[in-house]
């Protein structure tokens, strides 16, 4: 059975959209952050000047938020990929 190669295009565009994705949401959810408490997101949660409540508020908004924006932009990422590989193999006059 032969073995699929790995699309090498997708795998850097899939990379590119990926750090854009994690830079963009760590940006609005910094700012929704500021919006919700008032305070600037804290740089070190585990510093003891953070209290518990705020460490764990903070980390349960950035791990959701940054796995919900990977999820929608991957797989929207993927989908127009797919649609345009598929339009740029049809060969014109068939």
């Amino acid at each position: 059975m032969a073995e699929d190669k790995p699309d090498v295009a997708w795998r850097v565009i899939g990379g590119l959209v990926g750090l854009a994705t994690g830079w963009a949401a760590r940006k609005v959810l910094g700012f929704v952050w500021v919006k919700a408490t008032g305070k600037e997101a804290p740089v070190d949660p585990e510093s003891p000047e953070v209290t518990m409540g705020e460490a764990i508020g903070y980390a349960v908004l950035m791990g959701v938020g940054m796995s919900v924006a990977q999820i929608v932009v991957n797989r929207t990422a993927k989908k127009r990929y797919d649609a345009w590989k598929s339009v740029k193999s049809v060969t014109p006059g068939q």
